[in-house]
C-alpha cells in the first residue's frame, strides 16, 4: 500500500489545477493534510481581492489529499465555505484539513485556512464517498 505523500504525490501529477494554484503540501498523513499557497495578481476579483474560489480550490485540494491518504480513491460529495475575512495579494494562506469522522463508505472533513498572520480567512466543510478503488 503507498504512503499518503505518495498517494499525493501521484494525484498532484495529474492535478494540473493545484498546480496552477501553486500548492505546497507541507504535511500529509492519514486523515489529514496541510497545504499552502501564495496569493497572486491573477487570482484577484474586481474588488482587488482574492476570488472566493481561490480559498475554496485550496481547501478542496486539502479535502481530497486528506480523504484519500488511506489509500482508498475519494470523491467530494458535499462541500461548503464560510469566507471569514479578505484575501488580498501577496497573502500566504494555510489550508489545515482534519477528519471529523471517517466510516465505510462516508467521510466529514473540516478545513480551516488561515493568513500568514494566523487571522482565519475560511472555514471549510467536506464529505467524501469513500470507494471501492485503490491507489
Amino acid at each position: 500500500m503507498p504512503t499518503p505523500k505518495q498517494i499525493v504525490e501521484t494525484m498532484m501529477t495529474k492535478d494540473f489545477f493545484s498546480q496552477w494554484l501553486g500548492i505546497i503540501v507541507l504535511e500529509i498523513k492519514d486523515g489529514q493534510c496541510k497545504l499552502q499557497l501564495t496569493v497572486r495578481k491573477d487570482m484577484l476579483n474586481g474588488f482587488g481581492i482574492a476570488h472566493g474560489g481561490i480559498t475554496y480550490c485550496l481547501a478542496d485540494s486539502a479535502l481530497a489529499f486528506s480523504s484519500n491518504s488511506y489509500g482508498k480513491q475519494c470523491v467530494s460529495i458535499e462541500t461548503s465555505i464560510s469566507h471569514t475575512s479578505k484575501v488580498v495579494e501577496g497573502d500566504v494562506l494555510i489550508a489545515e484539513a482534519k477528519e471529523l469522522n471517517r466510516g465505510n463508505k462516508i467521510a466529514v472533513y473540516e478545513v480551516n485556512i488561515h493568513n500568514q498572520e494566523g487571522r482565519n480567512v475560511g472555514l471549510f466543510k467536506g464529505t467524501v464517498f469513500i470507494t471501492d478503488k485503490v491507489w
